[in-house]
């Protein structure tokens, strides 16, 4: 059988109807149902980690409604017979998820939920023909449907479509809602004092959850996926037998990501193994319980293209896919510094940090173990040793996905808090050719953002280009000119005058003035000055970096 994979598929059925590649989770099915007697179970893991794909794998197994044998033929949970006669499709299931239900407004998001609760009786809707539910069901059921339902209606909307589902299946319900926690996460981003957007919005999940899990005669167990366990806001309080399963527990850990003999078959598989040493590198290091993973998002896009061309490099798959955005906000805190324990990160080091897995979203900016828990629990800091236990544990960056995030976060902070006086003084100083005066400013530049000793070229290159970008002139950043690629051209088109920079990483301190030199030889190489048609004055500089330590050279 050919190999293929589906980049994006998170639908259990159609991966296995299309026969792609799919790395076996589902003993997972008969450890949580044989092994616990969990009445709720939440499961938290960061985005890109296989929730959905897992809870639509739970819903094709436990539902009354489909027929699934064919599905999981030669699965790991097919050995387990006696189990599978049991429990594959003997139960009805209601599936849900929450991750659409976001916006920048409470109204919209509330729209957008009502339109996922309607798309889910739409789903089931031929039960309302079985003639066995309760009339004011069945009414609720085709306001909800319809998105014309009250608040009530939507709040207690799951128990209701359970209740039915019970009357005409004459079995209990499993449960299983995906991404719980994403309406309160936007919710908390856009939370005013004149909009009080979180509140309302938590005051609708907890009506939708507390009516479905509390006390419910109905339910037979749930299943919920977040990113966080919140806590202290009793949308949890009150049920029976919860348990909660996060990144630091083991049980489950390694159910959810790739383990590394599951990304070795894999790669053999492709007959792309020789690829191996350089994805653990860039997607591997996330320990979840005593388990290392891989972020299957990044394993799967990057087998894929893999299998277009065989010599593709690793690249960021989780740039565009998840709220980068908290790695700025936590920067940029003038309350509490972090700049040290970024830049041990940064240097492959760790950092010792008191954590927790019980958080609230409109407290998560609180202090700053609230926001280290949170990058924890996100995927974007992992525990250091997997055997480490407590609340204060050791924690470092785990992959070199990750750090590039943590780059970007970086020359971001930088490029927004520099003092626009400041790179006035520096663009005064390149234009009057006063190379000494540039160094000193440059170099106080650096020292003042957040740094670490192993630097490549291209975050300098981004360090000049965020020191230049809006200030008034025309900055290109390695544009096509002359014969190659000048790392910044600086333009005052009124002027008719331009600044040319190309900039070295040294290797050591003693190299940078041989540095600076040479690159103003590639400059003259490649006639970058070539380009620059009608321009009267073209000053070009040699720059080199030495960690902390800048070096900025004339061409005279």
């Amino acid at each position: 059988m050919a190999f293929k994979v589906s980049v994006g598929e998170a639908d259990f059925a159609a991966l296995r109807k299309e026969n792609a590649y799919y790395v076996d989770k589902t003993q997972f099915l008969y450890e949580l149902v044989h092994d616990t007697n969990n009445k709720v179970t939440l499961f938290t893991r960061p985005r890109r980690f296989g929730k959905t794909l897992m809870m639509s794998m739970m819903e094709n197994f436990f539902s009354i409604r489909k027929d699934s044998r064919a599905l999981f033929e030669n699965l790991a949970i097919s050995k387990h017979k006696t189990f599978c006669k049991e429990w594959m499709n003997q139960y009805p299931a209601l599936f849900i998820s929450f991750k659409d239900a976001e916006s920048e407004t409470y109204e919209v998001a509330y729209a957008k939920l009502m339109n996922v609760i309607a798309d889910v009786c739409k789903g089931i809707s031929d039960i309302t023909s079985k003639d066995m539910s309760d009339k004011d069901d069945v009414d609720v059921f085709a306001r909800l449907k319809a998105q014309k339902g009250t608040e009530s209606d939507v709040q207690n909307s799951l128990k209701t479509m359970i209740r039915m589902l019970y009357n005409v299946y004459g079995k209990q319900v499993i449960l299983l809602i995906d991404e719980y926690d994403v309406p309160l996460a936007k919710a908390s981003e856009k939370d005013t004092a004149e909009n009080h957007y979180y509140s309302k919005m938590l005051d609708v999940i907890k009506g939708i959850m507390s009516t479905a899990l509390k006390d419910n005669e109905f339910l037979k167990f749930a299943v919920i996926t977040g990113c966080l366990r919140i806590a202290k806001e009793s949308i949890f309080t009150g049920t029976n037998n919860f348990a909660s399963y996060s990144v630091l527990d083991e049980r489950f850990s390694r159910y959810f990501g790739f383990t590394e003999e599951e990304v070795k078959t894999m790669l053999t598989a492709a007959d792309r193994s020789e690829a191996a040493i350089e994805i653990k590198e860039w997607y591997d290091g996330y320990i979840f319980g005593n388990n290392y993973v891989y972020c299957p998002w990044d394993v799967i896009n990057h087998v894929s293209s893999l299998r277009y061309n065989r010599n593709v490099r690793p690249k960021n798959y989780w740039k565009n896919t998840s709220h980068n955005g908290i790695l700025l906000t936590f920067v940029k805190r003038t309350d509490f510094d972090v700049s040290d324990k970024f830049e041990s990160l940064l240097n492959g080091e760790t950092i010792i940090q008191k954590i927790s897995d019980e958080l609230t979203y409109d407290t998560l900016h609180s202090t700053e173990d609230n926001l280290w828990s949170v990058l924890l629990m996100t995927g974007y800091i992992t525990k250091a040793d997997a055997k480490e236990d407590g609340e204060t544990v050791s924690l470092k960056i785990p992959n070199r996905e990750i750090s590039s995030i943590f780059e970007d976060t970086v020359v971001r902070f930088f490029t927004d808090t520099v003092s626009n006086d400041t790179v006035r003084e520096l663009i005064d100083s390149l234009w009057k050719r006063k190379e000494g005066r540039a160094t000193e400013i440059l170099s106080g530049l650096l020292w003042d953002t957040i740094s670490y000793n192993d630097y490549h070229e291209d975050y300098y290159h981004a360090f000049l280009a965020g020191v230049f970008v809006g200030r008034g002139y025309s900055v290109d950043s390695n544009k096509e000119k002359g014969l190659g690629r000048p790392d910044i051209l600086l333009k005052d088109k009124k002027n008719r005058r331009a600044i040319i920079i190309e900039a070295k990483k040294s290797d050591k301190e003693s190299d940078m003035d041989k540095d600076c030199k040479d690159a103003i030889k590639q400059i003259i190489k490649e006639k970058y000055a070539e380009g620059l048609k009608g321009y009267e004055e073209i000053i070009c500089y040699g720059v080199a970096f030495f960690q902390k330590k800048v070096k900025v050279v004339l061409y005279k």
